[in-house]
């Protein structure tokens, strides 16, 4: 039976989906595509027509989740004033909602790990997604120049990142907790220019919803 170009089209955006979101869940190698292709509906025999390999579906999909991700920072930050924009950002990053759902979250502290052992071809791509997130962020960190404003901006979702594996890694308690507030604190600083004393003190408890920073 024949599909329509539009029908397989659906269909691959579906798996994309699928698998966005259950690679940030389990892991670059925590999934097999039988699995996969039984939750979007399909067979495993279908797999090939709609990707080269294993790797070129882990590239589309996590190029998937960072765009969806990046789309709504965009979203969210146009409504904010822009005084605020910094901590919408770290606040939003570091919400307790964001480190309970990786499935749904950041790609980057999901697969970030994993992705630096693959081939050169899913580095690169990884990177380039890695580095449009750091020019969006860049984008609202003003009134210096570009080169200071990317570079802060780099070195405030490098402590947004590992502040989210560091959480995760020690669950959901009073730790965990401590961990996002003491990073809240550091990534401020470091978007601001500053040291961690002069950034705003963080929130005795951490954000609890955002939906930016979800997929």
């Amino acid at each position: 039976m024949r599909y329509s170009p539009e029908h397989k089209a659906e269909t691959h955006a579906r798996i994309v989906r699928k698998a966005s979101v259950r690679l940030r869940e389990r892991g670059a190698h925590g999934v097999g595509v039988a699995d996969l292709m039984k939750e979007a509906g399909l067979t495993h025999g279908g797999f090939y027509a709609h990707f080269e390999s294993r790797e070129a579906l882990v590239v589309e999909a996590f190029g998937y989740a960072i765009d969806r991700s990046m789309e709504r920072w965009r979203k969210l930050l146009d409504e904010t004033p822009p005084h605020k924009r910094i901590a919408a950002i770290v606040d939003g990053y570091l919400s307790v909602e964001h480190r309970d759902d990786p499935g749904h979250g950041c790609a980057i502290p999901a697969l970030g790990a994993e992705i630096a052992r693959e081939s050169t071809k899913t580095r690169k791509a990884f990177a380039a997604k890695l580095e449009a997130l750091i020019d969006l962020f860049a984008d609202y960190i003003v009134d210096v120049p570009r080169k200071t404003a990317r570079k802060r901006a780099s070195a405030m979702l490098a402590t947004l990142m590992g502040t989210v594996v560091m959480a995760r890694i020690t669950g959901s308690g009073e730790l965990s907790d401590e961990i996002l507030s003491s990073g809240r604190e550091v990534a401020l600083a470091v978007a601001m220019g500053g040291s961690a004393a002069k950034a705003p003190a963080p929130a005795k408890k951490p954000v609890k919803k955002t939906a930016a920073a979800k997929r």
